[in-house]
This record gives structure tokens, sequence and C-alpha cells, in this order.
């Protein structure tokens, strides 16, 4: 069935005030940029002009974020760094390019690989976010080509690739380091029980070594542990390097201080003629720290498998109006495309020839589809369902698909991963713990102590400062929580959530897809003359059965011939009857109109569509089906009428329905924290959720690009949890402090979100952010026992009262601690 039965009472709702090919010139929107119509929409109490009504709400109820430098700069969420720094890159006159980069893993990464772009010469400017493995760079295309720009930041452990066509699963050679690191390690601590450790306690070891067989004995011992730590340890050497470079202490510099202290240490005493070595607290600590990180990839690396089956939503290829298929890029300005009912449309244009309704739900929120005729704009991704169309490509050739993820891209790469609890308390621990070794040192030093002495003791107190359970405190606990959440079927895509998501304040709805289910379906029907409502039912999906647009699904689904025959419509043998979708014959006569169809059912031609087309065809309405459907209109649903023997039988009213678990997602979600809901619709379809005791506030028709700006206004009240399907929403889930997307969405929305819910069940939200905030109490508890461990060691280390067998045994009880209350928590 043609459009116009069943989007003509949206269209106007759908259609956003300005499209790219009919601004005039004039200055874009001051909330989303996008191009405004002849005649603005404004407002005396709010500055600036807007592109559609949403925008103008927006901007009336909230203000306008004051720690930004300007729009752009709001609108990629930079939380204050880069706008201290003054850097604002949209200001920048060169040309973007997006990596994704493998290795990142804390904010001194961030930093360090922005300073290291920056230094080459014809890189105007960088930022880079370990939350979503992502950098932006803003090059002079004269001075430097796009390829160049990977090698530009590979290194030091980085391996960075074009976003676009960037490998989501990069090989991991964690795991041979662990292993080849465990072997060598069992064959260290091996000899410390038989030969070390009995010495600590004045006991006969099983073989007693001195002279050329100690030496022989300490150096395999050094070697292997050489070994342990610039291999199996070189990534936590490698980020600690990376933090002295970019003046960032973190958790890796901590690890790395103590392994290497120790190593040191024992250098030193095998120099010096010692007895007492520390390289088994080097090989703990390395194998430990190492074995925790490997697990928590792992467990992440399981859960993100989870996303494998969600589809690809952009478009690389074109079918030129001959029927020719080409590759995107090989499209003009001009071209003259033809598009099939079902296909994605690849560019933004006109269209030429033919109407349809087309589906823009992915790129703009509108749930309802849109008539386009000859003279209408059409959005790349969004896509034909019912007519082929030849489409004229716009100016710049390119997909408003495209333009949003670009947009989720340049947001990304400048959101700044939040910094791990660890690594803050590193940043004031590490230069505490290198204070007082030196402190104790020199006192030790001043009341006339050997300089071995106090060099010996001063490298003490560096090695007790990292106990293996530091280094395994927020791995763990992350790891854990992530499995905890994988059961549940919500994946992780990003730690971070595990420092945001306890302190959530406002939590934003999209409502296609989040709020309701996203597709359409019979929501009333409305029958007259005593016409049974499954009579009328049966002869529209009869009818429907032979049109391709979602509302004539919808009907068909919902009849009860469909339901009885699995999707079957009986049909009598007629050599003038046209084939049902099921290959039957139900429809004699069949024809095919703008504003609806009709055919010949049972003997009678029966009519569907828009009750204007009804009157065309010469069937009368009956006022009492007046009120039905003008009570349709009004909630956002379109009213399809139908009728045959010169009268209109009955109106059913198809919609978005409200998903069954919403009542119960929102009284979870309340409690404490404010619900907005932010919607491309117009106010016709959100009005049922202004009234909802759950939501405190409803945006309503808030174009794409505008919807990442209304979060981060928002986020003047507090921390702002996203919650979204389509990938209109992407930039506006990128930009939010935790972006939650649904599992049956797309994946421009799930590559923008910190957690996915696969089963696709809005209840999950609450438990979401449940399981973030158990996972971030634990990480504090976990911390808490490790540095109960540096409470005893550190004092005893400094009084020059401690073991290297006490070392390992304290060491041992606070990991088992770490490991019992990781497990135990997410119980």
């Amino acid at each position: 069935m043609c459009s116009d039965s069943r989007t003509q009472d949206s269209v106007e709702r759908a259609q956003t005030p300005a499209s790219p090919s009919s601004a005039d010139g004039s200055d874009g929107c001051d909330l989303c940029d996008l191009p405004t119509p002849a005649e603005p929409l404004t407002d005396p109490a709010v500055d600036g002009t807007y592109c559609c009504r949403g925008c103008l709400e927006v901007a009336r109820t909230l203000e306008r974020r004051d720690d930004g430098p300007d729009e752009a700069a709001v609108r990629s969420r930079l939380d204050g760094a880069d706008a201290a720094a003054g850097r604002d890159l949209d200001d920048l006159d060169g040309e973007d390019a997006f990596l994704a980069v493998d290795g990142m893993h804390c904010s001194t990464c961030e930093a360090f690989l922005e300073s290291v772009a920056e230094r080459e010469a014809g890189v105007l400017g960088a930022t880079a976010s370990y939350a979503t493995d992502t950098i932006r760079i803003v090059y002079d295309p004269d001075r430097l080509a796009a390829d160049d720009l990977p090698e530009i930041v590979s290194g030091y452990g980085y391996t960075a690739a074009d976003r676009s066509a960037a490998d989501s699963d990069p090989d991991d050679d964690g795991l041979a380091r662990l292993l080849l690191g465990g072997f060598f390690g069992m064959m260290v601590m091996v000899w410390y029980v038989l030969f070390l450790y009995p010495t600590y306690f004045d006991l006969e070891p099983v073989v007693a070594f001195d002279g050329y067989e100690l030496a022989f004995l300490s150096a395999n011992i050094w070697a292997f542990t050489s070994f342990i730590l610039f291999y199996t340890g070189y990534p936590i050497l490698r980020g600690a390097y990376v933090s002295l470079r970019a003046g960032r202490p973190n958790m890796d510099l901590l690890v790395a201080t103590a392994a290497l202290g120790s190593y040191g240490y024992s250098a030193v005493a095998i120099v010096l003629g010692e007895s007492h070595l520390y390289f088994d607290v080097t090989v703990a600590v390395v194998l430990v720290v190492t074995a925790g990180t490997h697990y928590e990839r792992t467990v992440k690396r399981r859960a993100t498998g989870l996303l494998s089956e969600l589809t690809e939503r952009q478009v690389d290829e074109a079918r030129l109006e001959s029927g020719e298929t080409v590759p995107l890029e090989a499209v003009e300005p001009g071209d003259r495309l033809l598009v099939r009912p079902g296909e994605r449309v690849p560019l933004d244009g006109e269209v030429l020839e033919g109407s349809a309704a087309v589906d823009e739900s992915l790129v703009t929120g509108e749930s309802l589809p849109v008539r386009k005729a000859p003279g209408d704009d059409l959005r790349g991704g969004t896509v034909v369902t019912d007519a082929p169309i030849v489409l004229a490509v716009g100016d710049e050739a390119e997909s408003t698909l495209d333009r949003l993820v670009s947009l989720l891209w340049s947001i990304q790469s400048s959101r700044p991963g939040v910094q791990r609890l660890a690594d803050k308390l590193a940043t004031v621990f590490v230069p505490l713990v290198v204070a007082l070794a030196v402190g104790t040192a020199a006192v030790l030093l001043a009341t006339g102590s050997s300089p071995s002495t106090a060099l010996l003791i001063g490298l003490t107190v560096v090695i007790v400062s990292c106990p293996c359970a530091l280094g395994l405190a927020t791995p763990l606990a992350i790891a854990a929580g992530v499995q905890a959440a994988a059961k549940r079927g919500i994946v992780v895509a990003a730690e971070t959530i595990f420092e945001d998501a306890p302190d959530v304040d406002v939590v934003v709805l999209d409502k296609t897809g989040t709020l309701t289910s996203g597709r359409m379906a019979v929501e009333d029907v409305h029958a007259v003359d005593g016409t049974a409502s499954d009579e009328l039912l049966r002869r529209a999906g009869t009818v429907e059965s032979l049109s391709e647009h979602p509302i004539a699904a919808a009907i068909v689904e919902a009849s009860p011939v469909a339901a009885a025959d699995g999707g079957g419509l009986e049909a009598e043998n007629d050599d003038s009857t046209v084939a049902g979708a099921d290959g039957s014959t139900a429809v004699d006569s069949f024809e095919r109109a703008d504003r609806g169809v009709s055919g010949v059912v049972d003997g009678e031609r029966v009519v569907v569509g828009h009750p204007d087309f009804c009157r065309e065809r010469g069937l009368s309405v009956p006022d009492a089906l007046e009120s039905p459907i003008a009570d349709a209109r009004a909630v956002g649903r379109v009213p399809v009428a139908v009728g045959w023997d010169g009268r209109t039988r009955g109106v059913i009213a198809v919609g978005d329905s409200e998903r069954e678990e919403l009542d119960a997602a929102l009284e979870t979600l309340s409690p404490n924290r404010e619900i907005v809901v932010l919607t491309g619709d117009e106010e016709p379809a959100a009005e049922r959720f202004r009234e909802h005791d759950g939501v405190d506030e409803v945006f309503a028709g808030v174009p794409p690009a505008a919807k990442a700006e209304t979060v981060d206004r928002l986020r003047t009240r507090g921390t702002v949890a996203m919650v979204g399907d389509g990938s209109n929403d992407a930039p506006a889930l990128a930009a939010a402090d935790v972006g939650i997307a649904m599992g049956g969405g797309t994946q421009l929305a799930t590559d923008a979100a910190d957690a996915v819910i696969v089963g696709d069940d809005l209840e999950a939200v609450g438990e979401t952010l449940a399981i973030a905030a158990s996972t971030h109490r634990c990480i504090r508890q976990n911390l808490g026992w490790a540095f109960c461990y540096n409470a005893v060691a550190i004092p005893l280390a400094v009084a020059g009262l401690l073991n290297p067998l006490f070392a390992a045994v304290a060491m041992a009880a606070s990991s088992l601690l770490v490991v019992l209350n990781s497990s135990r928590s997410m119980r």
C-alpha cells in the first residue's frame, strides 16, 4: 500500500522544518547547527534562532553550560581539561582523521598519545580517549597523507588504524607473556622454597649452597626474573614510562616502582654479598598483576562477543538508475540513483520519480514512516518501504547517517576516559613512597648507618609500596562486574561505566525503540454498524497482505486469519486474483493508490487507507468514527479506515506501542533520579509520556544533531545516563556520562554506548546501574584491603625489620582477600 494512507497524519510531525537542501543560506540552528528555514523559529526570552520547535523548547528549558569554550566544544563533551588547555579542534583549519588505537588503558595514555601526535609536523591538534580507544587528529593534507597518520601514533605498545577499518577484536599477546612468565616464575619460586626461604629462619636448606654454587643459583634466579620483568612485565613498564612522559603517575608506575625496586635491591644485594633477595617480590607482582589484567580482558572479550549478531547499517554501495551497482565513493552530486523497496537510501538527495513511505527512524527517531514524493528531500540512511524511487544526489554527495557517524567519532575522541580510582591514588601515593624511601635512606646515613644499609632499607620501602593486591584491586572487581552483567544479558563495552554510573542523577530515555517496541502494531480497533472487530481485521488484513508498507504489515499480523494460518490467507481460485504474500490467492482485482489500497474480498470491494481515501472511493464515513480518528491522531497513532458496500465500517489505530515492562522499569529508575524523555517525535506521539508518573520532563521534536547538545546541557543537573537504540541516538549516547544501548538497536548505537542490553529488556537499565554501583563499591573495598598491607609493611620496612618471607606471605594474604572480596561482592 502507498504511504499516504498511513503517513499523511504524521508527515508534518516527522519532517524537520529545515533540511540541508531547503535552507536559505542563513546561519545554522543555535542548538544543532542544522540549516534554519527562511523564517527561523525564535523566542524573545531565548537568544538565537532555531530550526524546529524541538530545538527551541530545549533552548528555553536548559541553559547552555558555562564550562566549555563554545557550542562545538560543549557538544564534544570536553570535561574541562581540553578547555583549560585552550584546544578546540573544531576551530582548526585542517582535515579530520579518526583512528582506533589498541593499547590505551588509562587517562595517562590519552595525554601521551596527544603529545606524540602533536609533535609531528603537519598535525594541527589531537584529542584521545581511552574510554573509546579513539584519537582524533586534525592535520594539514598538504603536509601529511591520511595513510601516514596511524604510523605516527603507533609504537610504545600502541597500534593505530583507521577507525572505519579497525579490527574490533585485536590480537592480544598477553596470554603468551603470561604463560612464559609463569613457567620461569615457577622455577624461581622452587629455588626460593628449597634453598632461600629456609635460611631466612636459620633453618637448613634442602641442599646447602655457598661460594660458587650460591653465585650460580643467584645468577639463575636473576636471569629468570629479568625475563619475567622485561618480557612479561613489558606492558607494565611501558605504562610506567608513558606516565612519566605525560607527567601523570598511574597504577602502572606504582607497580613498576615496586617491581623495579625489588629487582634493583636484589641485584645490589648480590653484588654486596647479601643473602636476602627480593626477586620473588618482582616475580609475584609482575605475574599476579599481569594475570589479573589478562583475566579482566578475557572476561570483557567474552562479554562483547555477545554483540556479534548486531547488524551494520551503513551503506557502501549505490545503484544507478540504469541498475548498475557502484561503490559509494564513485557517486557524484547530481547522479540519479534507484532505491528499491526495503533498501537503504545511500546518500542525501531529492526525489525525482516515484512516491513511497520512507522509514526515517534510524536517523531521526520518528517511529512512523514519512510520505516522500517528487521534490521532497531524502536522508541518507533511511529505508524505502513500499515502492521504488529515483533520487538525485545532493550537492555534497554525503549521507545524514554518515554525518551522524562523524559526529559520534568526534564526540568519542574528545571524551577523556574517567581516571580510575587506583590511578588517582597513584598520583599521590607514588611521590609519597619515593619521598619516604629517600627520607629513610637519608636519615639512616645521617645517623651513622653504612651507605649499603641505607640503600637497602630505602629500597625495601619501595618494594612493599605496591602489594599484588593493589594491582589486582581494580582488574578483579571490573572482571567480576563484567561477568555479573553478562549473566544478566548486559555487555559492558567501556569499564568507565563503573566510575560514573553509581552517581547518575539524570536518566535520559529515547522514545522509539526504548520506551516503545520500535515497530508498528495495531493498538485499537473501532467497528460500527454491527461489524465485528475480527471481521474488520480479517478483510483489512487480506487486502493489506499485498502491501509492503510497515503499517500494512502490522494489520496483517493482527489479522485473525494470519494468526490462524501462520500468515497464510484464505482465497478463492480465480484467474483474476492476485497472489497473497505467502503465495496464496486471496484478493481479486487488487488496486494500489497514493492514499490507500483496495481489492475484492468475498465478492465485495474492500477499501483500506486514509479516511479521505475512503470518501474519494464513494464510501461514507459515519459520525461515530470521527472521534476515534481524532483520538488516534492526538496520541500520534495513524487511523486506517476500512470499508465496503458504500460505507466505512471501522477504523484501525496503528502505532508504536509501549513496552510491557515500561512501568516496572521507570519505577526502578525513578528513586533519587530525574527521568527525562528525549525524542525526535513531535508532541502528539510524546504527549502520553508527559502524563506518566515516572517521567519528570519530555523534550519532543529534537533532531539527532541536537540530542547530544541537549544531553550536555542536562549535565548541569548532575551525572547523566542516556538510554537509546537508534543511530540517531549515538551522538547523545557518546556525549552522556553513561551511555546504555538497547540490544535491538543499531551497531552505531552499540558502538557509542558504555553498556549494551543484549536482551533488549528495559528493566535491565536499572540492573546495569546497580551492578556498576556494586562494582565501584568492590573496587573501593579491594583498595582498602591492599592499603591495610601497606599500613603494616611500610613501618616495618622503615624500621629495617622487614623479612623477605614475611613480605611474600603478607602479599599472598592481601591478594587472597581481594580475590575473595571480588567474588563475594558480585554474588
